[in-house]
């Protein structure tokens, strides 16, 4: 091949190169416009009147995007009424008590209507607690109302393998409890009264929010769980129902049937309809291995979960 026809073949490949990227720019700004777009109509119904709604799923934490979020809702005088939909084994016991302190503060300016879906329990009951109105299922399960504290105990790991861990600290109680060894009679003594003062402060929640004597409430609080049915006799929820029962009390609360439910949920951190992976696929074809971040573009704000200290959640096959 003489250098004539060499040159002419690099030139033409920088043209397309030259326009693949054009195409790509091209995308990426429609999927972007659609984005601003719809977003801009999503700002447009939050400001007409409308009955909230939000969805709280999953194990709870300590959530300050979803905080916010309420923060807007009850500072919106276009929210009319909130409805929280919950369907969580629970969480952490402090990211229970954030969020029932938020939706208290919305509870003050408009009615709230908390929704026992499929799984209520109990982080996830201490947040249905903070609604003017519990509605459950039949088959709901709620309660298990209590805190746990657990911790790995890997020494007789560590024997085996024959690793050993020495420590020097400051007081017996540093860093107890400690994977490393069975704790000891006052360490177990410390985290047994620490426990007990959360768990007592969730009882005094329930026997406040659900108008019963302290002793009722402290024997419904050992980690039993219940259905709709149950929790409805034991005046753990108000009434067995869905979406009609729902807007009868926010009727009797003159919130009007006709106002629309909308959905006030989390900022969506990739591009709408499946864009961001799309593009990445796309650019992945056209042999453009140079932009490895496109191909992440649908992971963006993705966390590893943790739990740590105490934490109110219903565990299954815990013997």
């Amino acid at each position: 091949m003489d250098q004539l026809a060499i040159a002419d073949r690099r030139q033409l490949r920088r043209k397309l190169g030259f326009w693949r990227l054009v195409a790509i720019a091209l995308v990426l700004c429609a999927g972007i416009a659609v984005y601003l777009y719809s977003s801009g109509g999503q700002a447009g119904a939050f400001a007409r009147p409308h009955v909230a709604r939000i969805d709280i799923s999953g194990i709870i934490q300590d959530d300050r995007e979803l905080v916010e979020r309420l923060d807007r809702i009850a500072e919106n005088d276009a929210v009319k009424a909130l409805v929280v939909t919950i369907s969580s084994p629970g969480g952490t016991t402090y990211g229970g008590e954030v969020l029932f302190k938020a939706i208290r503060k919305v509870a003050a300016k408009k009615p709230v209507v908390s929704n026992v879906r499929t799984l209520a329990a109990s982080a996830g009951y201490m947040i249905a607690l903070a609604g003017d109105r519990i509605i459950a299922g039949d088959t709901s399960i709620t309660g298990s109302i209590g805190v746990l504290f657990q911790y790995p105990q890997i020494k007789d790991l560590m024997d085996k393998v024959g690793v050993s861990l020495e420590e020097i600290k400051s007081s017996p109680l540093k860093a107890e409890p400690s994977p490393f060894h069975p704790p000891s009679e006052e360490a177990k003594a410390v985290i047994q009264a620490m426990i007990d003062d959360s768990f007592n402060w969730f009882v005094d929640l329930v026997a406040d929010r659900r108008n019963l004597p302290r002793g009722e409430a402290l024997a419904l609080a050992d980690g039993r769980i219940f259905t709709g049915r149950q929790a409805l006799g034991l005046k753990l929820v108000d009434e067995l129902g869905g979406d009609d029962e729902i807007r009868a009390f926010l009727e009797k609360r003159d919130v009007g049937k006709q106002l629309p439910v909308i959905d006030w949920e989390a900022p969506s951190n990739s591009l709408p309809f499946g864009l961001g992976s799309a593009a990445a696929a796309w650019v992945k074809s056209l042999g453009y291995e140079a932009f490895p971040l496109l191909g992440h573009v649908e992971n963006l704000g993705r966390e590893k979960l943790f739990l740590d200290g105490l934490v109110s959640v219903w565990q299954v096959g815990k013997d």
